[in-house]
């Protein structure tokens, strides 16, 4: 993943010359420049918009070392983070590496390339860089011996690890490729990757790839068969024509992985000279279309039922105003966002620091934005872990019609396409204000060629109003502080939904995790006078059924425990009312119950807002100032489960969506709830459903939760033609993780003196926003 730097506000203020480095900055961040214009020397917004960090700033390679408390720092002998995300000329290495690795030409042809992601390493390489390589540059990280640290020359060689389709034979195939002097393969050089293993993984197909969804379309609309159905429904011009090709999941034998299959869903224009009008508000139903996307053949058609297209809706559109004979609002006044003095993050490489807080930005291709080695720089506490790893693995939107097509969509948007590849350029629309630091995604085509979404993930502060507040009513006087938000994000679109997926900072020590649903609700048509309990008539001819979103955060969690540590586990609370008696006489007693989840097959929870139910992953050997074992907890927000039959085909596959939390020890291989490859998956409960069945010991481990959320989407008319975004998501919170909250100013306190560690960082400077 590269970086990229872009300042944006909503309003237009002329650009100038500035003379000096300093007017640049100012001119830059109020006016929304860009720093690929010539109006502004091109190296000046690196040395001037993203304030380095002075130990950041890498090592010549020809110099010697700096000193960490006197400990030498051997000059590093990568540029690459072992977390940073593979760059274009590591993903070219690794294609060319695996193509050549082929038996014969034919093989070589053939090959397609579903994926190509780093190989994370083992958490102790991890701190091995952060101790002595990379930013936070904290010897601690690693275990003390009696002959003093052992410092590195190197780091191991990066990996990578690539999932292929062959179409002449119908494989999946993992590979895992060492990348050496990568830098070979940007100046022309031959590639130096080496094939460490290879494996065919039988009974599987990969997820379907954006390349495929075109082709498909393309002989679906050439399909004679098809062309004469959609002229009975009065269509000819096959432009107006759209097919989105979904995956077919797994509902019986015929579905079976022997073949690579898709059932599209058809919808129809009204004009052709619109590039941008709403297609999805004329879906043509009756027609059945199975498509052998191996061999790009169409294998099964039929036309069931002459079910008229539904009427141009004159509301079908969300373009602006003056494009559908309208005007768009004019009594909105400018509201601008500037930042004069710059923005209070830093950035070097993927590594960022904000008020307290430091963390690495990662991207996959599956998972979108990952966010690694999350910490907060305590005072004298030092640098305090508290997770490895926090991503959104999963989602699943199964829908609530019976009838066909709709008993088929359920789709798994990371599983079966991917949210990371599916993601928006930034430079396309930007919903971020403010001083914004933008950050590319690189990923392999289907063809193994190399493709990059630039300003992909966005990073920004935002302003969330109050707090804190006070106001002594004997003196009258108040204190009050505005809260601020550091937020990472990215957005995707798959097919009709637009998903955003964000983290957010605070400055009291939480982490929230948002997702914001938006885009277009895909419809059925109606019979003339047919109404369906199943869904919403939105339009004359247009319903649309009811459904649910799904999603799955995945969090390796590390509360207060260095890399290699095994000291978290996991309390469920929940509030009890005291039963009448002695104790309670008033009957106005409740407390909070503490259970501690011993094993996986405990650890599979619900939510359960009527007890106030959350979760807490504690350190088993760390305490507070009062003694108490200091920890994090997990608080849900709105959340459900599946409405459907507990025999409902699509949990045959999504089995992980039967509970809100499940608890793992924390395993490399154990990545994605529904395994790795749910395309087609005939295997009951593969994932999560089957790991947990080992019933392993939480009592005191590397711990990871998996959180399920989700919301029921019973569709309004004012959802159409374009949904409002709706919020879900939950908290991540300090419970007894400080001495006291983080959100107010103060002076060490005694207690926090005797728990310094002895840590090798450079504090960030204290930020608490002013008083107003």
């Amino acid at each position: 993943m590269a970086s990229t730097q872009k300042k944006t506000t909503p309003c237009c203020i002329p650009k100038a010359h500035p003379s000096s480095s300093s007017q640049v900055l100012r001119l830059a961040v109020a006016s929304g420049y860009d720093p690929s214009e010539d109006t502004v020397p091109k190296r000046a917004p690196m040395a001037t918009l993203i304030r380095p960090v002075e130990p950041i700033t890498d090592p010549p390679a020809t110099k010697t070392s700096a000193t960490t408390k006197g400990i030498s720092i051997m000059t590093r002998a990568q540029t690459s983070h072992p977390l940073d995300p593979l760059s274009a000329a590591e993903i070219s290495v690794a294609v060319a590496t695996v193509r050549s690795a082929g038996a014969t030409p034919e093989v070589r042809d053939s090959m397609r390339f579903i994926e190509v992601v780093l190989v994370e390493p083992e958490k102790q390489v991890i701190a091995m860089a952060d101790a002595y390589f990379f930013p936070p540059f904290q010897p601690s990280l690693l275990p003390r011996t009696k002959v003093g640290p052992v410092i590195p020359t190197k780091l191991p060689p990066r990996q990578a690890r690539l999932v292929s389709y062959n179409k002449r034979s119908n494989e999946t195939s993992v590979w895992i490729v060492e990348l050496s002097q990568v830098h070979a393969a940007t100046r022309g050089g031959h590639h130096r990757g080496k094939v460490i293993s290879s494996k065919v993984f039988p009974d599987v197909q990969p997820p379907m790839d954006a390349m495929e969804y075109a082709e498909c379309e393309a002989i679906v609309k050439d399909f004679p068969p098809f062309r004469e159905a959609m002229k009975k429904r009065g269509i000819e011009d096959m432009d107006l024509v759209m097919v989105d090709p979904w995956c077919v999941g797994y509902h019986s034998d015929a579905d079976a992985p022997s073949r690579r299959l898709a059932k599209p869903l058809i919808f129809c224009r009204t004009e052709s000279d619109c590039p941008i009008e709403n297609g999805y508000a004329r879906p043509v139903e009756g027609i059945h279309v199975l498509v052998d996307m191996q061999n790009m053949v169409v294998i099964e058609f039929e036309d069931r039922k002459l079910v008229p297209l539904p009427p141009a809706d004159p509301l079908r559109n969300y373009t602006p105003g003056e494009t559908r004979g309208g005007v768009d609002r004019s009594d909105v006044k400018p509201l601008q966002i500037i930042q004069p003095e710059g923005p209070s993050f830093r950035v070097s490489g993927n590594f960022v620091e904000w008020q307290k807080w430091n963390f690495r930005v990662g991207f996959t291709p599956r998972e979108g934005l990952v966010i690694y080695s999350v910490a907060y720089v305590d005072g004298s506490r030092g640098r305090r872990p508290i997770a490895h790893r926090l991503s959104f693995v999963e989602m699943v939107v199964p829908y609530g019609d019976p009838n066909d097509p709709h008993y088929r969509k359920n789709a798994f948007d990371a599983g079966e396409d991917g949210l990371g590849k599916n993601a928006h350029s930034l430079k396309k629309g930007c919903d971020c204000l403010g001083y914004i630091k933008y950050f590319d995604a690189h990923f392999t085509n289907f063809t193994g060629g190399v493709e990059t979404i630039e300003n992909c993930v966005c990073l920004h502060e935002e302003d969330h109003g109050i707090l804190w507040k006070h106001q002594d009513w004997r003196t009258g006087l108040a204190e009050v502080r505005r809260s601020r938000r550091l937020t990472v994000s990215f957005i995707c679109t798959v097919a009709n939904y637009e998903y955003g997926f964000f983290w957010h900072f605070y400055q009291d020590g939480k982490i929230e995790a948002e997702v914001k649903l938006t885009g277009i609700l895909s419809l059925g048509a109606l019979q003339p006078g047919e109404i369906r309990k199943y869904g919403t008539t939105i339009a004359p001819g247009l319903y649309a059924p009811v459904h649910q979103h799904f999603f799955v955060a995945r969090m390796d969690m590390a509360v207060d425990c260095k890399p290699g540590e095994a000291f978290n586990q996991v309390v469920e609370v929940n509030l009890k009312v005291e039963e009448p008696g002695k104790s309670n006489v008033h009957n106005n007693a409740f407390y909070a119950e503490e259970e501690i989840l011993r094993s996986e097959l405990q650890a599979m929870r619900d939510c359960d807002p009527l007890s106030a139910r959350h979760w807490i992953v504690r350190n088993t050997r760390n305490v507070n100032r009062t003694g108490q074992l200091t920890g994090f907890k997990l608080v849900p927000g709105s959340n459900c489960l599946p409405l459907a039959g507990s025999e409902a085909k699509f949990l045959r596959r999504a089995a992980f969506l039967k509970h809100n939390l499940w608890v793992t020890p924390y395993s490399r291989d154990e990545m994605y709830p529904g395994g790795e490859f749910p395309n087609q998956n005939p295997r009951v409960g593969e994932g999560l459903a089957t790991w947990v069945k080992q019933n392993q010991s939480l009592e005191e481990a590397d711990i990871v939760l998996w959180y399920v959320f989700g919301v029921t989407h019973v569709p309004r008319l004012e959802d159409w033609p374009i949904m409002p975004v709706e919020r879900i998501g939950f908290m991540l919170m300090p419970h007894g993780f400080f001495n006291c909250s983080p959100a107010v100013d103060v002076p060490p306190s005694a207690a926090d003196l005797e728990l310094k560690d002895d840590i090798a960082t450079k504090p960030v400077q204290n930020g608490i926003i002013a008083k107003l």
